[in-house]
């Protein structure tokens, strides 16, 4: 499924509960979008929390799905075409060099 599609339906869902609306309570700014994004994906973490391997996959599905709509809502919120973002991001990435410095065995960031 395209990411056009995804945020089709996320917006039909969002603007079903109301939270489109001036006065909802969920208003849906960048803002709170970015909180909940970050809030979304520490519940991704919890599944790994004391193992390696999550218990519960259809459970880290759902979370990972509310990452991912949280995403395209604040990427579309924000003008940001997602695809080219990551795009452009893997393009730069390419250029990048991966090696740790001497003596550092933390893997790099994206």
């Amino acid at each position: 499924m395209d990411l056009d599609t995804l945020t089709r339906e996320m917006y039909a869902f969002v603007k079903s509960k109301g939270w489109l609306d001036a006065d909802s309570p969920k208003q849906q700014t960048p803002r709170s979008l970015a909180i909940s994004l970050a809030l979304e994906a520490n519940e991704v973490l919890e599944h790994f929390q004391w193992s390696e391997e999550t218990q519960q996959p259809e459970a880290l599905a759902e979370e990972l799905a509310d990452v991912m709509l949280y995403l395209l809502q604040l990427a579309s919120l924000s003008d940001i075409d997602l695809g080219e973002a990551v795009m452009r991001k893997l393009r730069k990435n390419r250029s990048r060099d991966w090696a740790a410095p001497a003596g550092d065995d933390a893997p790099s960031g994206l």
